[in-house]
């Protein structure tokens, strides 16, 4: 596995609470970005599978649908 040297400005309170609260900043820097790489991964999935699923609407359907959205506005 290699590493990336990340550089980041954070206000000296919220490190200092930090570091006196004894949180390990790199362990929870590298956990938020794991929790938010997989957060955005599965939405990233969920939007291609109703894309997906879109895709095998018929055109009769298509052409309904738009119709009945017209008709509501």
């Amino acid at each position: 596995m290699t590493t990336e040297v990340l550089s980041v400005r954070v206000k000296k309170s919220l490190k200092d609470e930090a570091e006196k609260l004894g949180i390990d900043l790199k362990a929870a820097v590298e956990e938020l970005l794991e929790e938010l790489v997989a957060e955005k991964k599965a939405k990233a999935q969920k939007t291609a599978k109703e894309l997906r699923d879109l895709m095998d609407v018929k055109p009769e359907e298509w052409v309904s649908d738009v119709k009945a959205t017209r008709h509501e506005m």
